[in-house]
């Protein structure tokens, strides 16, 4: 079993494993704590208290970032005719039908996000095998499959810090929120709009609680985590 180096046991000596946190405090104590040279991702991780093998307690959506991710987003659009050419002069990095789709077969996987208008996706649904694992599969609910003349926001949508999120088998939430480098209250903000989001997204048969335990950590930190009712009341009003 492998064993943490030196420089996280000094950043885990930052934080109280039997405490919880306000968002504003574990924040500033995640910045304090990164070591690593390069500029590490933050996480925001979430147990809910919903079934995950219940169709009717699935949990799936979209935040919008305002401070986007602090990265590129490479943006890749299905479509033809013209709006593949609005999608060229909305700045995709690369638009195609059946040749892209090949592409993609034959192992490419150059881009972040992929976007789709509803007439390709009988194409891009066999795709489903190679881009469902990666999390990259056009789908209506996160507002990746769109009608032409909505493809331009969904491009910049997707520039500017979209992301989804969904709980995954084991009912965790786990999405990204931004960079060690952002300044403390662009980190909150992210954070603001992602549990606004991921309350919005609360389905009908959820029971009971709905978050059962909220942390934040980064790629090479330990977690941090949070007091529920200060973490789940934040809101950009």
């Amino acid at each position: 079993m492998s064993k943490h180096g030196k420089k996280y046991a000094e950043a885990l000596k930052m934080v109280d494993r039997d405490k919880t946190y306000a968002p504003e405090e574990a924040i500033g104590i995640i910045k304090k704590a990164a070591f690593t040279k390069f500029d590490e991702t933050v996480e925001l991780h979430l147990r809910m208290g919903v079934d995950p093998r219940d169709a009717t307690q699935q949990v799936r959506g979209v935040a919008l970032l305002p401070h986007g991710l602090g990265k590129k987003v490479r943006v890749l659009v299905f479509a033809q005719g013209e709006a593949a050419r609005a999608a060229e002069t909305a700045g995709a990095d690369a638009v195609g039908g059946d040749d892209m789709a090949k592409k993609i077969e034959d192992g490419w996987l150059e881009f972040d996000t992929a976007i789709a208008t509803p007439d390709m996706m009988g194409r891009v649904g066999k795709l489903g095998k190679i881009l469902g694992r990666k999390g990259l599969m056009p789908n209506p609910k996160s507002g990746t499959v769109v009608a032409a003349e909505d493809i331009p926001r969904a491009i910049d949508e997707a520039r500017k810090g979209r992301v989804e999120f969904k709980l995954d088998r084991q009912a965790i939430i786990h999405v990204v929120l931004g960079k060690v480098s952002f300044e403390e209250d662009k980190l909150l903000a992210n954070l603001t709009a992602l549990i606004e989001a991921i309350m919005k997204a609360k389905p009908s048969g959820a029971k009971g609680q709905y978050v059962k335990t909220a942390s934040l950590t980064t790629t090479m930190g330990p977690g941090i985590n949070l007091d529920l009712k200060p973490a789940l009341s934040l809101s950009s009003i």
